[in-house]
């Protein structure tokens, strides 16, 4: 088994504890994974990781999230064109979220987990473009999951 991969996501950086934790967003081409990002850049609550691809590494019992070097600092901003952002690197990836249309959100989901380089990370699916979107998000990976009744 490798120990890194090359995944195709956007990721991004949050506060939990004092310490930092990834959130990788999967989706489609459109599903708002850029979008999302910035928006969440914007409100002062994450820092950019990376856009598009995002180099994931063991280590020990963590994946550790960074930019490939081509792109670190980098962000698409659709109808805008690409924009250099401070990032980070090296940050333990905490959840991954799967963009999908909204009649895919379930009320009350299990919880769910996935698998990268044989560690389990939680997972959920979310709508980008809801309003309550980055709202969400925040909850999800700063809250312990004893904190959300289902």
């Amino acid at each position: 088994m490798s120990d890194s991969l090359l995944m195709h996501c956007t990721s991004i950086a949050f506060q939990k504890e004092g310490w930092l934790t990834v959130a990788l967003l999967r989706g489609d081409p459109g599903s708002g994974k850029s979008d999302l990002a910035l928006r969440a850049i914007d409100m002062g609550r994450a820092e950019l990781v990376s856009d598009d691809q995002t180099l994931l590494t063991r280590h020990g019992q963590e994946i550790l999230a960074a930019p490939p070097p081509t792109i670190a600092g980098k962000i698409e901003v659709r109808g805008l064109g690409v924009v250099t952002f401070s990032c980070c690197s090296d940050v333990p990836v905490g959840l991954v979220v799967d963009l999908v249309p909204r009649d895919q959100i379930e009320r009350l989901p299990s919880p769910e987990f996935e698998e990268i380089l044989g560690i389990s990370i939680p997972k959920l699916k979310l709508h980008s473009f809801d309003h309550s979107a980055i709202a969400k998000l925040v909850l999800a990976i700063t809250r312990s999951e004893s904190d959300i009744v289902r």
